[in-house]
């Protein structure tokens, strides 16, 4: 292990930073061929489908824009260098290994900066399988060192979901309409083939499996990595006024014959760097507004695996006020191409907030329970070929409260409801999650299918939380991550 590496804890690489409900970027997936490297970005490995009576496992890479499904055969998943930490000194992890041991690590929360992997079956449809659900099994790990998938529950014990230390075939049965994620653990750097395999029942009765796929992972950097290229951001200049034309320029050092560039942003108040969409270019150009004074902006240059290579610095800029002109006047025109297009879920900033109503005894006299509603929820989707969506939330970290008192998000349930929707969407309300399961895992609050997901629907949820009569007293606070896709 060097000491180049960034300084990471296990417990930092679980956790992470607790996402904002806020707005998320997707785009139309489509079938790609070629083969990629995947290092970075969110990626759903294991992708169930099910289509002309076939059972399928197929990788939904959202590290590009727009979206594509992929055969897992073209996929080489790179887990970098900087996902390198060591096992703690603590007894529920000794499935990692011994404390103080080097383990490598895809965490279940995102980190901007690695791959973050999950397992999907949102496009299978409800009915269509016996109990509504599938399971996925890892059949075989062959690599230097061993392999585990895992969470957290409340009280911080990890629950071990796949492991190949120990044994395998492992199975979990999965839900339909679910999107997952989790701690990928590699013990050792080098080249690993796991074997995955989705297998379910039709209503009728039918058997299907989809057998073994095999999908390539690299821990580490990959053989014949070459000189690194250095990235920064040109043509800033010292201020702006309003309306000006502002120009950015991603400049490599040393130059070569990459071209394939993503441009991020983060304005006063966002937690993170957020995707412009369409701006795929060596430059980026746009006017300058008194609201975007203070905003920040990187660029990320791509190689031919559509991984990361480098991202620059970020810079800031500064848009000063306008002078006043008495009777001056401007005529502005704006265009929009109906080519292009986004899937945009968002909340109103000065409206996120639910503050459930202090909780009773329920009848039974063992529970605490409360009652609220969700806040507004919109989705708009403008893409021109409407390809659906699915929209998601989850609590990935505990309630917490005082005197570092928890309790799970698996004791807040909800009843998804579609508020309005434009004319011809097929927007359709998720369904109820009772407290128990709860929303520590991924639910789904509406789904809008191929073809009628264009336009603007508002979601909401009523939600139910139910305790234990032994949980402490004190005001308790938790963050809802909404995903699209």
């Amino acid at each position: 292990m060097t000491d180049t590496r960034r300084a990471r804890t296990l417990a930092s690489l679980i956790a992470g930073g607790v996402l904002v409900a806020g707005t998320l970027l997707a785009a139309q997936p489509a079938a790609a061929a070629e083969s990629v490297v995947l290092s970075s970005g969110h990626v759903d490995a294991v992708d169930v489908h099910y289509a002309d009576g076939q059972l399928q496992l197929k990788v939904h890479d959202g590290t590009v824009e727009p979206s594509v499904e992929r055969d897992p055969a073209d996929v080489t998943f790179q887990v970098l260098p900087d996902a390198a930490t060591t096992v703690p000194d603590d007894p529920r992890y000794a499935f990692l290994g011994a404390p103080g041991a080097d383990v490598w690590v895809l965490p279940q929360t995102q980190d901007p900066d690695l791959l973050w992997p999950g397992w999907n079956t949102t496009e299978l449809g409800t009915g269509v399988f016996a109990g509504n659900q599938v399971r996925l099994s890892l059949v075989d790990v062959a690599g230097p060192g061993a392999v585990t998938l895992f969470g957290v529950n409340a009280f911080g014990d990890p629950l071990v979901r796949f492991r190949s230390s120990d044994g395998l075939p492992d199975a979990i049965d999965v839900p339909v309409g679910t999107h997952a994620h989790a701690s990928w653990a590699f013990t050792a750097l080098g080249a690993y083939t796991l074997k995955f395999r989705a297998d379910a029942t039709l209503a009728d009765g039918t058997a299907l499996t989809t057998g073994a796929v095999d999908y390539s992972f690299v821990v580490g950097d990959l053989p014949g990595g070459g000189a690194e290229t250095g990235l920064t951001i040109g043509g800033l200049a010292d201020s702006y006024r309003p309306n000006d034309t502002v120009t950015l320029r991603a400049v490599q050092s040393p130059p070569s014959d990459l071209d394939h560039y993503h441009w991020f942003s983060r304005c006063p108040g966002a937690t993170d760097f957020a995707i412009i969409p369409g701006e795929a270019g060596e430059t980026y150009s746009f006017t300058a507004t008194r609201e975007l004074d203070a905003c920040e902006y990187v660029v990320k240059l791509y190689g031919s695996g559509h991984g990361v290579v480098a991202t620059s610095p970020a810079v800031t800029l500064r848009v000063a006020d306008q002078p006043q002109q008495p009777g001056a006047a401007q005529t502005i025109t704006a265009s929009i191409d109906e080519t292009q297009g986004a899937l945009v879920v968002s909340v109103d900033p000065d409206d996120r907030s639910v503050v459930l109503p202090s909780a009773r005894l329920n009848a039974a006299g063992d529970r605490w329970e409360s009652q609220g509603e969700l806040r507004p929820v919109k989705v708009t989707d403008t893409r021109s070929a409407t390809p659906g969506w699915s929209v998601s939330g989850q609590i990935p970290a505990d309630f917490a409260g005082p005197d570092g008192t928890t309790f799970s998000a698996g004791h807040l349930g909800w009843t998804p409801r579609v508020v309005s929707q434009g004319s011809g969407q097929g927007t359709v309300a998720g369904p109820q999650v009772d407290p128990g399961a709860g929303l520590a895992a991924s639910s789904v609050l509406a789904t809008a299918p191929d073809g009628a997901g264009r336009g603007t629907a508002e979601l909401s949820a009523g939600l139910r939380l139910s305790v234990p009569t032994e949980t402490p007293a004190g005001t308790y606070t938790a963050t809802l991550t909404l995903t699209a896709i």
